[in-house]
């Protein structure tokens, strides 16, 4: 039997357990937060909008559509959601570079429609539409898309590039959906929060996974799920591509996976000269647990076939300080990357296609590491904010491959648009959160950046400070401005100084 069908009839066995247990007695388990369909739809409060946006930019639903009792009910009593939505880039390089480097600027304008249908006997879809326009008159040229940093999720580089012109339009949500109040099981293109995946929608389009999910209830406060993706569809695609395969035959790098933190080495090439599939499959599980007071546990596992394995073990615990309502909530998040055949096909190259220059012995043709998060929050009473200091620390061996836009060092120590997952890297970061009104909120952190001087594959030593603001002029229309300023210290290791100043301004309103 083939390695792949071994995965997926692991995959199907532990749907069917997680049915058999969650069946014995469980509740829904969602794979993104929801709540149990009422007999009627329920109508929107006037003080609680359709939806509400979190602080990292998912979205929360207040109001869902009901269970009815005909297919024609289905379609006539499902709900619309809607968002218009404007996000301008402005990205300023201290040190320019002809055909490398280049100070650039973006506008996304646009935003998305969102129906979900009504539940007839558990049954019920979603689907969604995104787009995005770019105004010409702040934007780069067609020539220069290539060189567009922080704003090139608001167009498609690679249709851009084929004459298509610039803009995207594209489903990045539709899904069937199963949920008996035990089960909830989705089949389609649907967003999925994990420590690996996110949906990362910070731009114009979120970030979306082809595949099959199913979540379960199976204890008090506990919740297991499983995924399988065939595909996946990044913000500035409006197709879906591999899950792990850079450039396509041709040698396009924007056609297929062409993530930030895409591992240049596992290419299309080098998948044929290696006698394997340019196709890919991941596998996700994960178990989460508040049973027990004040600790917030999760195990994950995902895996894709003859590339790389990986375990995270996460935990977070709150400790109250008195009556005071302040409170402690030191976390921590081990992450173990096994080589699963990866190695052999990446070769002698880093994540950024760079030769292991600098590595230890024994990186070549294996992507075994490893990554250590701790970071300790004090909270303050009433939800007003909180102080972090976080830590990461990558083991001196193979970087860390994660492609998917679950950063391995989200929460604790990465900062906006930064990857600081190389091996041997260590980051230390402060961070402050206050709101100051219940319209305005606002955040700052500065982080401290130490590669490896010895890896010349891996970008220099930098210092960064972030301030991001929101402002909430109503419940359903939100600005969040972003100011990002990196210093880079490459100092006599000849790297590039990558220093820059990057400017966001974003506006939401939804209805």
């Amino acid at each position: 039997m083939k390695k792949g069908m071994i995965q997926l009839s692991l995959v199907a066995g532990s749907m069917l357990l997680a049915s058999n247990v969650a069946m014995a007695g469980g509740d829904i388990a969602p794979v993104e937060p929801m709540v149990q369909a009422p007999k009627k739809a329920a109508a929107p409060s006037p003080t609680k909008p359709k939806r509400q946006m979190r602080g990292n930019m998912t979205l929360k639903y207040n109001v869902l559509p009901g269970s009815v009792e005909s297919i024609g009910d289905m379609f006539s009593q499902g709900v619309f959601y809607g968002r218009v939505r404007s996000n301008t880039f402005y990205w300023d390089w201290k040190d320019e570079k002809p055909g490398k480097r280049k100070t650039n600027k973006a506008w996304g304008l646009g935003g998305s429609l969102i129906y979900k249908s009504a539940v007839l006997n558990g049954l019920s879809f979603t689907l969604g539409y995104y787009g995005s326009l770019n105004p010409d008159f702040f934007r780069e040229d067609s020539a220069d898309v290539g060189r567009v940093k922080a704003g090139k999720d608001t167009f498609s580089r690679y249709k851009v590039k084929t004459g298509g012109g610039f803009g995207i339009h594209t489903i990045a949500q539709g899904f069937l959906e199963y949920n008996n109040g035990t089960i909830d099981a989705r089949v389609g293109r649907q967003l999925f929060e994990s420590v690996f995946t996110k949906s990362n929608d910070t731009k114009m389009i979120p970030n979306s996974f082809d595949g099959v999910t199913v979540a379960a209830k199976i204890a008090p406060k506990t919740k297991f799920r499983v995924a399988y993706f065939t595909a996946q569809k990044l913000r500035d695609h409006e197709n879906a591509h591999d899950v792990v395969t850079f450039k396509d035959a041709a040698g396009e790098s924007w056609a297929n996976n062409d993530d930030s933190a895409i591992h240049k080495g596992l290419n299309y090439n080098a998948f044929v000269a290696a006698g394997e599939d340019t196709k890919h499959k991941l596998y996700l599980a994960d178990f989460r647990t508040k049973y027990m007071k004040n600790l917030d546990l999760t195990l994950s596992y995902l895996q894709v076939p003859g590339i790389v394995k990986d375990f995270v073990a996460e935990a977070h615990y709150k400790i109250p300080l008195g009556q005071s309502g302040w409170a402690l909530r030191p976390g921590v998040r081990y992450f173990l990357q096994k080589d699963d055949g990866g190695g052999a096909i990446a070769g002698n190259k880093n994540l950024k296609g760079k030769p292991l220059t600098g590595y230890a012995a024994g990186v070549n043709g294996s992507m075994d590491s490893s990554l250590l998060n701790a970071r300790l929050d004090l909270k303050m009473p009433n939800k007003k904010g909180f102080f972090r200091f976080g830590y990461s620390k990558v083991e001196d061996k193979a970087d860390i491959f994660a492609p998917w836009r679950g950063f391995p060092t989200g929460g604790f120590t990465r900062a906006m648009a930064q990857y600081n997952w190389y091996a041997n890297t260590t980051t230390y970061m402060a961070r402050a959160v206050y709101k100051f009104t219940p319209k305005f909120k606002a955040s700052v952190r500065y982080a401290i950046q130490d590669f490896d001087d010895a890896k010349t594959g891996v970008q220099a030593d930098s210092n960064i400070v972030h301030l991001d603001t929101w402002y909430n002029f109503s419940k359903n229309f939100q600005m969040k401005t972003r100011i990002g300023i990196v210093s880079a210290d490459p100092g006599a290791t000849g790297k590039a100084d990558v220093s820059y100043n990057e400017y966001r301004l974003e506006f939401n309103y939804l209805f």
